[in-house]
């Protein structure tokens, strides 16, 4: 294949994906709530590990309702500023008008691509990604984007799931539509929520753009449902590109697939309802002063 052919087919698939979560932005707003206290010991462990400080810049990348940056509003004080930032307008949007209704002066929002941070050089002391760098063509790329917009001696934290069967909560998604439509989910190379979920290969991003002092931790993030309805839902709304594939299901395989679903969580019921385990790894590094 010609190289004009695989950058054109390259950008076709940030365009797709690029439409597809502005699809699904709706969701993300209805869930707006539920997102940040879900992500809360995820974002706290972002800023145990960053240390954002009053009158700091901050930027977060792939911001979706915006769940970090709203929390770093507090952190950075009246004297700093945070940038909350994502591909699409929909989601800026969203992000845009909860930090109005807070009343958050110190904060903003940009239209920026995590592989094309068009940003200066030297512009942001943190920069900040919650469960965004997985889901893009290239992360290497992305993380090579991160670092010029770092101050020298500037902190970046990164947040992906981690290794697929350690969250059933979304992996038995996964595996219900790939015995059910008898395809692989998500297809060969579509980025998914489990594409950095080792380790070693996180921190070997950071390490090869030029970052120091790399650290790669675990938070345990356990997921509960009050029923299986309410866990369907909910992850199938919110689930970018299978989101799209389960709403153009026929009712019929629709209501199969629901089905299987139901058994493949029979094992994590509680009297409360569904009990998830959970696992995120949150990257830490620094740009050499």
């Amino acid at each position: 294949m010609e190289a004009g052919s695989i950058v054109e087919q390259s950008d076709e698939l940030r365009a797709r994906l690029h439409r597809m979560w502005a699809s699904v932005a709706g969701a993300w707003e209805a869930q707006a709530d539920y997102l940040d206290e879900r992500g809360a010991p995820i974002t706290e462990k972002i800023f145990a590990l960053t240390l954002p400080q009053p009158g700091e810049r901050l930027l977060e990348l792939a911001c979706g309702p915006g769940s970090v940056g709203l929390a770093a509003a507090e952190r950075v004080g009246p004297g700093g500023e945070v940038v909350m930032s994502d591909v699409v307008t929909e989601m800026t949007a969203i992000a845009a008008g909860r930090a109005e209704r807070l009343g958050l002066d110190n904060v903003s929002t940009k239209v920026l691509d995590l592989e094309r941070i068009d940003e200066p050089d030297s512009s942001y002391d943190v920069v900040l990604c919650r469960e965004g760098l997985m889901l893009v063509p290239d992360p290497a790329r992305a993380v090579g984007e991160i670092r010029p917009v770092l101050r020298p001696g500037g902190r970046v934290a990164l947040a992906v799931w981690g290794a697929r069967e350690r969250n059933p909560w979304l992996g038995v998604v996964f595996d219900v539509v790939s015995a059910e439509l008898r395809a692989p989910t998500p297809p060969p190379g579509i980025p998914h929520p489990f594409s950095l979920g080792d380790s070693g290969k996180l921190a070997g991003l950071l390490a090869d753009a030029g970052l120091s002092d790399v650290v790669v931790q675990e938070v345990q993030t356990p997921y509960h449902a009050a029923s299986f309805e309410e866990w369907w839902e909910r992850s199938s709304s919110l689930a970018g590109p299978l989101a799209q594939r389960l709403a153009s299901l026929p009712a019929g395989a629709a209501e199969s697939l629901r089905a299987r679903a139901r058994v493949a969580v029979s094992a994590y019921e509680t009297p409360n309802g569904l009990e998830f385990p959970g696992v995120s790894l949150v990257a830490a590094a620094c740009r050499p002063a």
